[in-house]
């Protein structure tokens, strides 16, 4: 089969094609024919070397796939060949086939295309359990989410729109802003304004309930400052580094949580649970297109430097995917 390998850490052009067997499913596993992969800032950091693969995963990048099953190994059930499928996966998206746990492959949702269906459940697993599982996000509460333009953002936008959150939303164009604000969010440019300010005005200085940050570094100081009593701030990425200097006292005064998560390490049996949870509330959502997918770009697999090079500039406003086979 066709994939992309990382030949060695370093710019999107160590990108390169490979011929690599077919993988064979394991127990528990499918082997799926891959249509479209999603392009996610995990796969840039495994790029450049600094987030490798977990034990056992593939060293092909690529998170997240939809097509078609093409073989099912042992103890599978309720997925049939030929079953239109998308999934969360350690690795090898980035693949003409792909191996998937079982549990981790959601039906595509009706009247939703295959490109389509890959850009789904990164984002949208990474979403619900720090926004809703972890961070408890409740209606009526207000959230803030920063990136809102990226994967992430997109989506946790229209998630807390559905579940009756007051959305909040930062983003560094005026044009990102509108398309923030498009998708229900009030947005910050925070090129020219103060997020911390702009929460507190419209919440009358109470500040906002749950923020989901992508940027850390210091931002920290400013999520804590922003945050109402009883607040909590969800860290699940570090694009401004892992290290600041903050005081602590607002965490005591006001009652707040601090925690983070990552998802591509857990087990398959605590993602399955997300899985179950995102086809029981969140996919008749997507099917009665109350949610959208939000696909900025698509760029054949053998591009797929191409579409790094765009996620970096971060010019994107949606989610990148890969054409892969027959699309």
């Amino acid at each position: 089969m066709l994939a992309i390998e990382i030949e060695e850490p370093g710019g999107p052009e160590v990108l390169q094609r490979a011929q690599r067997s077919k993988p064979v499913p394991a127990a528990g596993e499918v082997l799926i024919r891959v249509i479209a992969a999603g392009v996610n800032r995990p796969d840039v950091m495994q790029r450049r070397g600094l987030y490798p693969p977990p034990p056992g995963a593939s060293d092909i990048p690529g998170l997240e796939v939809a097509g078609q099953v093409a073989a099912l190994g042992a103890e599978v059930q309720g997925i049939e060949l030929g079953d239109r499928v998308c999934a969360l996966v350690t690795g090898g998206g980035y693949a003409e086939y792909c191996i998937a746990a079982a549990p981790l492959c959601l039906p595509v949702p009706q009247g939703l295309s295959l490109i389509e269906a890959a850009s789904l459940p990164e984002t949208f697993f990474t979403v619900w359990t720090n926004v809703f599982d972890r961070g408890r996000l409740g209606a009526g509460e207000r959230f803030l989410v920063h990136g809102g333009t990226g994967g992430i953002g997109v989506t946790a936008i229209q998630l807390a729109r559905a579940f009756g959150a007051e959305v909040y939303a930062t983003a560094g164009t005026d044009a990102k802003c509108r398309k923030c604000e498009e998708l229900g969010a009030k947005a910050i440019n925070y090129q020219v304004s103060d997020f911390v300010e702009k929460t507190k005005s419209w919440t009358g200085g109470r500040g906002v309930d749950l923020i989901l940050d992508i940027v850390g570094g210091d931002y920290l100081q400013r999520n804590l400052d922003c945050l109402a009593t009883d607040g909590r701030l969800m860290q699940i990425a570090l694009q401004k580094g892992p290290k600041t200097a903050i005081n602590l006292l607002p965490i005591l005064l006001k009652s707040l949580t601090l925690t983070g998560s990552t998802l591509r390490p857990r087990s398959v049996a605590a993602k399955a649970l997300i899985a179950e949870a995102l086809k029981e509330k969140v996919w008749p959502l997507l099917e009665s297109r109350r949610i959208k997918p939000v696909v900025y770009a698509t760029f054949a697999l053998e591009k797929a430097g191409e579409a790094h090079r765009l996620m970096e500039s971060s010019r994107h406003m949606g989610k990148i995917v890969l054409r892969v086979s027959g699309s």
